[in-house]
């Protein structure tokens, strides 16, 4: 089964939409807070069972996926014939995409990673000295902008291919014709 830019749009888009869906479900399913337990001298916060820290890994982790195999379904060599980086680094469109893509890439890791990170350490470090301590959680609407720019970061992969392919077949073009004027 050989590899086209059609199959790998496909796995892109894909991953791209199960990161988006398990970021709003990690967004959905985060408690607004958690029961502050007074001890003796100490507040102990209990929370409701949650899966947002499983959700928001999930979702980093389907964001990861969908950009590492968009990068490299730039570059792979499609039906055994490679093209220099440098031909698709001429279009403009096409380093405007990929610089974009890579930027909404990590602006939704971050917006992933520090809430889940965040509510990870709220879970865990549930004893405070401070006895006006109302038991927080993360900030909420993070994980749900995490979910949307992993979408969109998808999406900026699929257009940076599609130009990619377009640049591809042009450079194949070029080199069929020179070769058979020679």
């Amino acid at each position: 089964m050989a590899v086209t830019g059609t199959k790998m749009a496909v796995i892109v888009g894909a991953l791209g939409a199960i990161s988006f869906v398990f970021g709003v479900l990690a967004e959905t399913k985060k408690p607004a807070g958690g029961t502050p337990i007074p001890g003796k001298g100490v507040v102990i916060c209990k929370y409701p069972s949650s899966p947002t820290v499983a959700f928001g890994c999930l979702s980093l982790l389907f964001l990861m996926a969908s950009t590492v195999v968009g990068y490299l379904s730039l570059f792979y060599p499609y039906k055994g014939k490679h093209v220099p980086t440098s031909v698709l680094f001429k279009s403009t469109n096409f380093v405007v995409f990929f610089n974009v893509s890579l930027f909404t890439a990590g602006l939704g890791a971050t917006f992933l990673l520090w809430p889940t990170i965040t509510e990870h350490l709220h879970l865990s470090r549930n004893v405070h000295h401070n006895l006006s301590t109302e038991c927080p959680t993360a900030k909420t609407g993070l994980l749900g902008g995490g979910a949307f720019a992993s979408l969109d970061a998808s999406l900026f992969w699929l257009v940076a291919l599609m130009l990619a392919i377009n640049a591809r077949e042009d450079f194949l073009d070029d080199t069929e014709q020179d070769s058979a004027q020679a």
